[in-house]
């Protein structure tokens, strides 16, 4: 399986060169870097827009989390598509009518505080680092699990090549790249899953999840990497070799009814129609839990945070408000968003039902906890490793490779722009290539010293951030002349910097137990209202540091384009 997986990242990434070369022709001016001379078509900016969209959280992260949780985090797929029709509804035409380049400019032309963009650029670059790292994370990943290349090297690969992509053509050159990679992500999960329902058919359709929950359906190899415990149903025989319960083992051992402790680096081999264990920390549900919602408060808490969190993130996330920036006029906006809306629904029903099949072929990774990788591993699983099952992996890896390069395009220019116009100069073609090298290396760093962050958690974290943050700012900022820029500065801080601190709590301290843990790990269902609550309230009681000339500003937003021509 490696030559071909490694084949298709190698021409992935050359194709995604050769494209970001062509696209140098048309890379002239600043506005060509920044916003493409707001010349792209609805089509093409609706393709180059799902494919930096469909990040590795969509392409790796969302299989891995229906297989490892089930129905629950169907949420994700949903708000993730749903998200762009509250962008439809609230944002797109006003914000490609503002005339802004960026967040921060948008800031600036709406609420005239060039304190508040400098608050707007510090979020931006938070919410694009926090989301490049798990594009890189997952990039390392990939490869090391379709080729036992070391983990940095993938992550070296996508930084290195998006780096130099974005700082050669900016946006000019990487929507081309976008494109071509969406319709590719696209073909890498549909044309395997169609092979993988054939093999579902012809294997008399087993079980999804049997009534004592998943089983291994042949004999199977498990190394375990971190320590754990794990839950045994019922008496299995296995062979391992390691440390089982606080002895050395090496042979045939029968594990008993309970809970056991492996240490890392044990290897445990299970018979064929084994019930899979379940480990601490990865599967701590009972057995049909996995196909039944939550019904406990918590449970439902966390849903629809989750929910706010993937439906009005969307609106706030840097990267992809910067695509529309790109239109030619605000019909065009919107014309944009209802084609994204058919791509990425389209596309989100395939890793769905990958997770879903890697409970009849992949119930090891249950143990190991390498639940995103359900993607790389099921089309070799399933078919087996002859050259059918080694070529639509080296599809799929080739897809995986093709997300991470796309969404990581497009965050590092939205990162690199606003660093370029508000921190490391003035917003000349130079500046943006200079900061398009910092953008990149800071997450680079990240990825490599910290190399064990879930995927879709870290991208979730984000759209919280986002939510809690611009949502608020663009909605009231947009449909509300009252809105000052005190209120909105002091909705972003405690809003956006609650939500954020959360985020890191998370992901450095680690989750907390009960309620604590999430409304930590979940924020939006409180950050976001306590952030529009703020900038309203503020707002009333800052009413005379309204802007000069809000009424004409009002206009420019929500006149129809031929009014304004």
């Amino acid at each position: 399986m490696s030559s071909y997986a490694l084949a298709g990242v190698i021409l992935v990434t050359l194709v995604t060169v050769a494209i970001g070369i062509y696209g140098l022709r048309f890379a002239r001016t600043t506005s060509d870097f920044l916003v493409a001379s707001r010349m792209v078509s609805p089509t093409w900016n609706a393709a180059a827009i799902s494919g930096e969209y469909l990040s590795a959280a969509s392409f790796l992260g969302v299989a891995g989390l229906v297989l490892k949780h089930g129905v629950d985090v169907l949420w994700y797929p949903v708000g993730f598509a749903a998200g762009y029709l509250a962008l439809l509804l609230f944002v797109a035409a006003p914000l490609r009518r503002s005339g802004a380049f960026t967040l921060p400019d948008f800031c600036e032309v709406r609420l005239r505080s060039k304190r508040l963009r400098k608050l707007a650029t510090a979020f931006v670059m938070f919410i694009g680092w926090l989301y490049l790292v798990p594009q890189l994370q997952g990039a390392g990943l990939t490869l090391q699990t379709v080729t036992g290349a070391p983990y940095a090297l993938g992550a070296l690969l996508v930084g290195v090549v998006v780096t130099l992509n974005v700082a050669l053509g900016g946006m000019r050159s990487i929507t081309f790249v976008q494109a071509f990679q969406y319709w590719l992500k696209l073909t890498a999960l549909a044309v395997p899953f169609v092979f993988l329902l054939m093999q579902w058919q012809s294997d008399g359709r087993p079980a999804l999840t049997a009534p004592d929950g998943p089983r291994f359906p042949e004999s199977t190899s498990v190394v375990i990497d971190h320590s754990t415990r794990m839950t045994v149903q019922e008496p299995t025989a296995v062979t391992v070799r390691g440390r089982l319960d606080g002895a050395a083992v090496d042979g045939p051992v029968t594990l008993t009814v309970g809970e056991h402790v492996v240490t890392d680096n044990t290897t445990l081999v299970f018979p064929a129609d084994s019930s899979v264990p379940h480990v601490a920390a990865v599967s701590d549900e009972r057995p049909m839990d996995w196909l039944l919602p939550g019904e406990h408060s918590q449970g439902l808490f966390a849903t629809y945070s989750l929910i706010l969190a993937t439906f009005l993130g969307t609106m706030g996330l840097p990267h992809v408000l910067v695509r529309f920036y790109t239109n030619p006029d605000g019909a065009a906006a919107r014309r944009t968003t209802l084609v994204v809306l058919g791509l990425v629904g389209v596309f989100y029903l395939t890793p769905t039902l990958y997770g879903v099949l890697g409970r009849v072929y992949t119930p090891q990774l249950l143990m190991t906890g390498n639940t995103d990788a359900v993607v790389l591993l099921l089309p070799a699983a399933a078919l087996g490793g002859g050259v059918t099952g080694q070529l639509l992996s080296a599809l799929v890896a080739a897809g995986a490779f093709a997300a991470f390069l796309s969404a990581s395009s497009g965050l590092l220019t939205s990162v690199a722009g606003v660093l370029s116009t508000d921190v490391l100069g003035h917003g000349s073609v130079r500046d943006f290539r200079r900061s398009a090298l910092v953008a990149g290396v800071v997450p680079l760093l990240l990825a490599l010293f910290v190399a064990s962050l879930d995927v879709s958690q870290v991208v979730g974290l984000a759209f919280a951030v986002a939510a809690s943050s611009f949502c608020p700012l663009l909605v009231l900022g947009i449909w509300w002349r009252g809105l000052t820029a005190i209120g909105a500065a002091a909705g972003i801080v405690i809003g956006g910097g609650t939500a954020a601190s959360a985020v890191l709590l998370t992901v450095l301290g680690g989750p907390l137990e009960g309620w604590a843990g999430v409304l930590t790990t979940q924020p939006a269902a409180w950050s976001v209202p306590l952030a529009f609550l703020v900038m309203i309230f503020v707002s009333l009681l800052t009413r005379h540091r309204l802007p000069s000339g809000v009424g004409a500003i009002m206009l420019r937003l929500h006149a129809p384009d031929a009014l304004r021509m």
